[in-house]
Order: C-alpha cells, then structure tokens, then sequence
C-alpha cells in the first residue's frame, strides 16, 4: 500500500553478539601475566580432571579382570571337585562290590552230616548206576610188585584221557569215574611207633616226624595200574642237610671274601660278576625266547669262572650237596674239587632266584615262569653237572631256610618259635617280625616259583630235570599230612600257592593221581583244619570252587 510504512529489515531483528566475551579476547590484558597464569590453571585442573578419570578407569577395569579371572578360578575348582566327587563315589561302589564279591567267596556251605549207616546200593555217577567197590586189604603180592616212596610222572605214552585232563569232567569222562574210586593218595598208614612219631608241643611244633613224613600214597596209573608205596618214610637227615649246606655257603663267602683281599683282580671282577648277574636277573621278561641274552649272559658269567680266567681256590662240592657221589664214566667233571668262584656264582645266582619269586610273584604267581624255566636251565646244563649229578641242592637249601613249609616244618604262628619254625622274617632294623601280609606275600612267591622249578617237562631236553615233580608231590604230601590241630595260615597260602595255575601241569604228569591229590588238598585238608576262620582255609574252598567254574574240575 502507498500509505504504509515500509517492512523493517531481516538485520534488525537479529540480536548482536556477546561483545564482552569477544572483547575480553581483543582486550589490552590478555596477554597479561596474570591472564596467563589463571590460563595454565584451568589448564592444569582439567588435566588433572583427565588424567584422575583414567586412572580410575584404568582401576576398575583391572579390578573387573581380577574378578573374571577369580571366577574361573573357581569354576575351575568346582568342576575339578565335582570329577573327584563323582570318582569318589564310583570307587566307593566298586570297593562295595569288591567287598561283596569277597563275602561271597567266603561263605561256606556247612556240609551233610554223615549218614548213619552207609548202604550198599549201587551208586549214580552222572546218571548211570556203578557198583560202590568195596574196602579190601591190598594182596601182599601186589605190595610187593609195585613199591615206591614217591608216585612217579607218567610215562611219554599217556592214554588221551589224560593228555586232556579236564575234558569232560563233569560228563562221562574216565577222569571223574577214576577219581572217585580211587584211594586218598596221601593216606597215612597205620603208626608203626607211638612213642618215636608223637609230635612236639612246645612253644612250636616239632620238626617233621616219620608219620608227617610219610609218602604212602597210590602213585600215578602206570600202564593201566595203580602203583602202591610202601610204608618206608624218607631220609630225615636230607632235609636237615640243607640247613648244614647253607651254613657252608655262608662259609663260602667269607673265603671268597679272604681271597679278594689278597688278589686285587679277583675282588674287582667278582664284584663285576655279581653285579651282571643280579641285573640280568632283574630283566627277565615273560615273552617266549625274550630271555635268550640274559641267560647267554649268566651262562657266560659261570663257564668264566670255571676255566681258570679268573683264579680261585678249589673246594670240594660234595660240602654242597645232599648225596655221595664217586666219579661217573663220562661225566665232563669227576674231578675232586671245583673253583670256588663258580660255586659262589651258583650261590648268588640262586640268592637271585630266591629274591625275584619273593619280590615279584607274590603279586603275579605267573611271573615265576620264566624265572623257573632259567633256573631248570642252568642247573640241568651238562658243564655245570658234577660227577653226572645236579648241584641244585644250593638253591634248595636256600628255599628250606626261607620256606621251610615246602619241606614239612610247620609251628604255631602265635609265638615267636613257631614262626621261626614257618620261615617268618624278621626285620633287621628293627628286630621284630615283619608284617603278616607281608609274609604272605613272600610264601605265595615262594610257592609259585618253587612249582616253576619242580613242575617242568623234559621230555623233549637231552639234559636230565634236576628238580624233578617227584618232589613237587612230596612237599605237597607233608603239607596235606599236617594234623588238623597243627594246620596253620602259612601252609594253606603255600598249599595253595603251589597249586594255583599249575593244575593242569600236575594232572598231565600224574593223572588220575593227580586230581585225587587235588581233591585232598583243596576239600579234605581245609575241611579237617580245627580253626576254620583261618584266612587260608577259605582261599582253599575258594579255589576249589574256581576250578569246578573254570575248566569244569569238579573236586
């Protein structure tokens, strides 16, 4: 419109700007000192302000790592404590089951009282009616034609029933039938004198009388016939000889240890063959043909100390030995004397056997295999023979000394003589006798490594068996013998220990004999032991029963 006033500009209506902080700039004081300074100030408080924030920053966040990592820790902790937990408890069960297992090995079912008055009616075996035999005396003639201490092994041609001694046992097998038909292969006869048989009852039991020592027995079938002993007991003096043989090896040492102190050689290579001796020793492994070095080595070490290379004074063997012996045709020893280092060699050898059964077969009965398939095959060796003969009487001497339940000793282990009498160490330190596991762990080494030895076949070796099984049923025979009131724990871990996984072994020499001799030992004996609680009593029963489950031998 003509008449209006005119639109006000767009810069009037914006506001100016703060002049007094744009001026404080463009001021004539700025650059002051005292400008200056409050500047830097306020500088330096915010640099403060910054740097207090990092560093607390800084602080939490190490304090929340310390706290992530202690979390860890501890689930960590919690998981390793819930593994060991559930370990715990899993041992737990199986210690429950294991206890439960033992309770029922030991359970014993109480047996029938017997009948009154037995009947003569024929008697079901496995389901057919055989005719009960009746008891006759033996026919004088037959006591004369067949006589023998000890039941020999059966001969190379065994009938096949006994080449498979536990086929068919339980079935129609003539095992079973012979078996039960046969006589107690370890039945004493009649006493021949009360006065010179009654056992001592002192502190601990006498040594073995002549009715222990009895080996009136039914011997092996040979040729279809059951041989009878006669009722000659053996030679006490043999067994009391070994005690004489090992005081005469202790005697041995002490000159072998005189020599050495005069010849400087000598000392310095027996130490050495001692040493070599006892480490090949210790690597003997279970493997077949895996022993081959060691024995190479041993057999080194012996003929060494025969050939003269190492000198040494010469003894006379028959200070070592059981029997008299006069030169043999044929024999590459029949001289009078021998080294004294290759006896020593023999006596540390045999120390060394000792020691690996006692130490490793306690655990592992198996083990003594290869240490038994060595020892036959040094002292069986043609070089090692003096005057044709064995000089194996060394290491028995030492297995009568630290088992003398093989030999027929037995005592009391309630006291102190009685288990000396048993072969119970003491310790050397300490004097007192040692722990009663510990015992027995030794005797079911000793056992096990005495049936290596004894149990050995050698029908396929030119060299003759120097422990042949003819002894293996003569210990077995003086352990079976021991009255009920004088049966104690040692002889039934012994007993046992000598049978255990060898049963087979001792059924393919003996034969029916042998299952008789088992049914002895593992029924007869421990049900005629007065205390029945005794722990070797029931391990008896239970093997009993193994090897009904095992390979079907019914006892």
């Amino acid at each position: 419109m003509a008449d209006s006033s005119p639109a006000p500009r767009r810069s009037q209506q914006l506001s100016s700007p703060d002049r007094s902080r744009v001026s404080s700039f463009l001021s004539e004081n700025r650059n002051t000192e005292l400008n200056h300074q409050s500047a830097l100030a306020a500088a330096q408080a915010e640099h403060e302000r910054v740097r207090e924030a990092a560093i607390r920053t800084f602080h939490d966040h190490v304090l929340q790592e310390e706290q992530k990592r202690l979390q860890e820790r501890q689930e960590s902790i919690l998981q390793q404590q819930r593994r060991e937990e559930e370990r715990i408890r899993t041992e737990e069960a199986l210690r429950a089951e294991e206890e439960r297992l033992r309770a029922l090995k030991l359970t014993v079912v109480p047996k029938l009282p017997p009948e009154p008055e037995p009947q003569p009616s024929p008697v079901q075996v496995n389901g057919s009616a055989a005719p009960k035999e009746p008891t006759q005396p033996v026919p004088e003639a037959r006591k004369e034609a067949v006589s023998s201490a000890d039941p020999s092994p059966l001969s190379p041609q065994q009938p096949n029933s006994l080449k498979n001694p536990f086929a068919q046992v339980n079935g129609t097998s003539s095992a079973q039938a012979s078996s039960s038909t046969l006589p107690n292969p370890f039945k004493k006869t009649e006493p021949i004198n009360q006065q010179t048989i009654q056992p001592s009852r002192g502190e601990g039991w006498g040594a073995p009388t002549p009715l222990a020592q009895l080996f009136s027995s039914t011997g092996p079938q040979q040729n279809g016939a059951l041989g009878l002993s006669s009722t000659k007991p053996p030679v006490v003096a043999d067994v009391d000889q070994y005690v004489e043989i090992h005081k005469n090896l202790k005697e041995l040492r002490a000159s072998l240890a005189r020599q050495a102190k005069q010849s400087p050689p000598l000392k310095r290579r027996m130490g050495d063959m001692r040493r070599e001796l006892r480490k090949n020793m210790g690597q003997l492994v279970g493997e077949r043909g895996g022993n081959k070095t060691q024995a190479g080595i041993i057999q080194a070490l012996l003929d060494e100390s025969l050939n003269g290379s190492v000198p040494s004074e010469l003894v006379d063997p028959s200070n070592f030995i059981t029997d008299k012996r006069e030169p043999v045709q044929g024999a590459l020893r029949n001289e009078p004397q021998l080294p004294s280092l290759f006896l020593y060699l023999l006596n540390q050898f045999s120390k060394a056997v000792i020691n690996q059964f006692i130490n490793e077969c306690g655990a592992q009965p198996k083990s003594a295999d290869p240490i038994g398939v060595l020892t036959a095959q040094v002292f069986s060796r043609e070089a090692y023979l003096w005057r044709g003969k064995t000089l194996i009487d060394i290491l028995m001497a030492k297995f009568r000394v630290v088992c003398p339940v093989l030999f027929g000793y037995r005592g009391n282990e309630k006291t102190d003589q009685g288990r000396v009498r048993l072969g119970w160490r003491k310790d050397k330190s300490s004097g007192a006798f040692i722990p009663e596991q510990q015992h027995i762990d030794r005797m079911k080494g000793l056992g096990a490594g005495y049936s290596a030895i004894a149990l050995r076949n050698f029908s396929n070796s030119k060299n003759t068996n120097p422990w042949p099984p003819s002894h293996y049923w003569t210990s077995m025979a003086k352990i079976v013998n021991t009255p009920g009131t004088e049966i104690s724990n040692t002889q039934c871990v012994v007993l046992r220990a000598i049978i255990e996984d060898n049963e087979d072994r001792f059924v393919q020499f003996y034969g029916n004999a042998a299952i008789a001799a088992l049914r002895k030992a593992l029924v007869d004996f421990p049900n005629k032991a007065v205390d029945q609680k005794m722990p070797g009593v029931a391990g008896l029963t239970v093997m009993a029963s193994m090897l009904k489950r095992d390979i079907g031998l019914e006892l």
